[in-house]
């Protein structure tokens, strides 16, 4: 992997990281039309981009996350209710991110190498196609809040979340389905779903790092860099887009494109098993 490949592997997951278009998909996809390899190295790479885009999320919900965090805390030593809403909304994140956790060990368990199967991946684009256009043609917004949540929504949007362990499968967009089809408003349902991703790919990294070498990092050090900065810069411009779109109920675009992508790989890569 030279550094232009790093570049653009960088660029595809930060972009698709949080738009509704899979970025594990996109990875995917990309590294095999490229013949991009990264010499075994995988696993680190990906973590690697993976906390680039934890860490765009992270900045760019700053305010939120520490709202959540000192309220969630405050309320567990104090009981003042104008806490309360923050523990809450805490109390539902880690329920989600549980009951993902289960539910995406048990996909993987189930599925096997199939999930990286293109044919597999063709298929789950264009579900995700379908799951944008439910959210503006077919589920329409409810007007509850963050405070009106129960631990049912916790529990169904944790599964929405599960589905996109499957490579095609958008996370933002399964996220989003479940959130509006539980009756949420745009705004809780967006915003929840961002900050749902942050434990997640928290996860994701704690679980990976024991595996991880530092010797592929000391090796390609200017090309994880430049990877991790494209990333990190794309991840807030997708965040930037995701919402724009939401909020002026443009996600058609991207369920047309996901159609389009799925059916293409479907047909021109089909049978063709990726190991990543």
């Amino acid at each position: 992997m030279n550094w232009i490949e790093a570049l653009i592997l960088g660029v595809v997951q930060g972009l698709s990281e949080f738009l509704p278009i899979s970025s594990s998909a996109h990875l995917i996809i990309v590294q095999k039309i490229l013949g991009i390899h990264v010499e075994g190295n995988q696993l680190e790479f990906e973590v690697l981009l993976h906390f680039a885009s934890l860490l765009a999320v992270t900045i760019y919900f700053r305010k939120d996350l520490s709202d959540i965090v000192k309220g969630f805390f405050s309320y567990l030593l104090s009981r003042q209710n104008e806490k309360k809403v923050h523990f809450h909304f805490g109390w539902l994140l880690i329920l989600s991110t549980g009951v993902t956790a289960v539910l995406g060990k048990l996909f993987e368990d189930v599925l096997g190498n199939n999930m990286t199967n293109t044919t597999t991946i063709g298929a789950s684009l264009i579900v995700t196609g379908l799951f944008l256009i439910l959210i503006e043609h077919g589920v329409k917004p409810g007007k509850r809040t963050a405070g009106q949540m129960t631990w049912r929504d916790g529990v169904i949007i944790g599964f929405g979340q599960a589905l996109a362990v499957l490579p095609g499968i958008s996370r933002a967009g399964s996220t989003l389905v479940t959130a509006l089809w539980c009756g949420l408003d745009k705004q809780t349902a967006v915003r929840y779903s961002f900050l749902l991703s942050i434990p997640l790919i928290v996860g994701i990294s704690i679980v990976e790092i024991p595996e991880m070498s530092p010797l592929f990092f000391n090796e390609y050090f200017f090309e994880t860099t430049i990877a991790f900065i494209a990333s990190f810069l794309f991840a807030i411009v997708g965040i930037k887009w995701l919402i724009s779109m939401v909020n002026r109920t443009k996600l058609s675009y991207f369920a047309v494109y996901c159609i389009i992508l799925g059916v293409i790989v479907w047909i021109f890569i089909q049978d063709v098993q990726i190991v990543i």
